[in-house]
């Protein structure tokens, strides 16, 4: 298995359009998923970017970085958002890798902290990230926001 920057498989891309909205998405945001995907990596690799775990042509999970995950904290960036592992690679340590994946990323492109949203109890504890405080999402529900450190020099 290996993680591919999807602007780098861009043969993959309307299968990886049809996967993320699948795992993330609902009947009413499909085009929002797609627009967001076929906007990502335009020019330079910066944000926002999408990221595949691959055996061989087939999806197996993916996540991305994003400059907002649709919360009410838009004085963060980078996000890390829509982590996914299929359910038949699960508890094989892929969530943990598509993670430290992000941070090198984010590292790379200079951030020195990563954020994330979420409402999961103790997996992110356990792969070093740290409660950052909260925010709220488009329908006012709160959601915890951790952050990890990464090395990058940028604010």
């Amino acid at each position: 298995m290996r993680i591919e920057a999807l602007n780098h498989v861009a043969h993959l891309q309307k299968e990886a359009i049809e996967y993320i909205w699948k795992c993330w998405g609902n009947q009413n945001n499909r085009k929002f998923y797609e627009d967001c995907i076929n906007h990502a990596f335009l020019g330079a690799q910066s944000l926002p970017g999408f990221y595949l775990l691959l055996e061989g042509n087939q999806i197996q999970g993916c996540y991305a970085l994003l400059t907002n995950d649709i919360i009410s904290r838009q004085d963060l960036m980078p996000w890390l958002a829509c982590l996914y592992v299929n359910e038949s690679v699960r508890n094989q340590g892929w969530a943990g890798k598509l993670l430290e994946h992000g941070l090198e990323e984010a590292k790379r492109m200079g951030f020195s902290t990563l954020y994330l949203s979420t409402d999961l109890e103790g997996f992110y504890e356990k792969k070093g990230w740290k409660l950052f405080g909260r925010g709220y999402n488009l329908w006012d529900e709160p959601s915890k926001i951790y952050l990890h450190f990464t090395g990058g020099f940028k604010e």
